[in-house]
């Protein structure tokens, strides 16, 4: 049985249940504890976005870290827009540490590309990836995702986080657009 919902002008359909999302969080927090034990880690949440994701997997992480979060803004509708631009920075001393970025989506990888220039900068020891969703047709760089919870086609979803247009973040499941 399909789950639809309306948002704005468009209907949507779920791609993704919330107990698969949660599944998948637990999976790539336990893989997280285990490889980056014993080091000096701050995670950095990709705001908007990424509030549902980072909030869920930051629970079950088990490791002595911080958490700090940025926003950009690279999306205008349902299509990015290419530029990305840095809206609030960090505050945080993350040189020397192992910095864990949190995406709630990878698509064409400018905006993930972006943030990793800007983040050198603070010379951190090392920079990982962690993300809720990859798109590996929209990829377009070469920086490895270190943890990705799904995999999906190059679609436009909403919900956990992800909206259209400001709306829809507060959904529970994913939901991908009906053409």
């Amino acid at each position: 049985m399909s789950k639809e919902v309306q948002v704005l002008d468009k209907m949507f359909k779920v791609s993704i249940p919330s107990e698969e999302i949660q599944q998948s969080i637990q999976r790539l927090a336990q893989q997280i504890n285990s490889d980056l034990k014993g080091k000096e880690v701050i995670f950095i949440g990709i705001l908007n976005g990424c509030f549902m994701f980072a909030g869920d997997l930051f629970k079950h992480i088990d490791l002595e870290c911080q958490i700090t979060f940025l926003k950009l803004a690279s999306y205008q509708g349902t299509s990015s827009s290419g530029n990305v631009k840095r809206l609030i920075g960090i505050n945080e001393n993350i040189e020397g540490k192992t910095v864990v970025i949190i995406e709630d989506i990878i698509d064409t990888g400018n905006t993930l590309d972006s943030i990793i220039k800007q983040l050198k900068g603070y010379e951190p020891a090392e920079i990982k990836v962690a993300t809720l969703l990859y798109k590996p047709d929209a990829y377009e760089k070469t920086i490895p995702i270190d943890y990705m919870a799904f995999k999906i086609p190059n679609d436009f979803i909403i919900g956990y986080g992800l909206d259209y247009d400001g709306f829809g973040r507060n959904l529970k499941d994913i939901y991908t657009i009906i053409p």
